[in-house]
């Protein structure tokens, strides 16, 4: 089977620690979604983003980039509808690679490596870095259901622990797993 699994790339968010939207906000002179956006279309063409409502006036440039646009109407209803609306637009997908927007430094080869770990049948895979759990987090098909009934701000966590045991971990030297944005100061770290 040639067929690789889908990115959704969550960009629904309300940034609300970061103090205005964190996804708009430069990392070298790129705002932050572009540049997640863009790591994910180089790793897994054709993948989806899931934004907000106030983000609709960037959907052609994500377009641009390669990327299917989805717009969460839900959105304050938290990640998991966010996950909900990516996978329901892909149901027919391999597997879901969970990405997120608020962390720029993800690696192109990490998240090829885990996209081929799902590829591959891997049910759950997640990247361990310094034996820290981080993301983003693949699913295999076999969890569609369960992840289109998501509708909370819990994201996938539950599935990952109801599921422990199919739980496949990478170990990385990809610092970029463990680390999101949330403040201002976590782009200078």
């Amino acid at each position: 089977m040639n067929k690789m699994p889908v990115g959704i790339l969550l960009a629904a968010g309300k940034s609300q620690r970061f103090g205005s939207n964190k996804l708009l906000h430069p990392i070298d002179n790129i705002p932050m979604l572009f540049l997640t956006a863009q790591t994910l279309a180089s790793a897994l063409p054709g993948s989806t983003v899931v934004i907000n409502p106030e983000l609709k006036n960037i959907t052609e440039q994500l377009e641009q980039l390669g990327l299917h646009v989805v717009i969460n109407e839900k959105a304050e209803q938290g990640m998991g509808s966010s996950i909900a609306c990516g996978v329901s637009a892909n149901k027919d997908a391999l597997g879901w690679l969970i990405t997120l927007a608020d962390m720029p430094y993800v690696k192109i080869e990490t998240l090829s490596l885990l996209a081929n770990k799902l590829k591959e049948g891997a049910d759950i895979i997640a990247p361990v870095f310094d034996q820290q759990r981080g993301h983003p987090v693949g699913f295999n098909s076999t969890y569609k259901n369960e992840l289109m009934e998501l509708n909370k701000d819990v994201g996938a966590r539950y599935i990952i622990e109801k599921h422990q045991q199919q739980l496949e971990l990478l170990v990385t030297n990809d610092k970029g797993v463990i680390r999101d944005v949330d403040y201002p100061d976590d782009i200078h770290i």
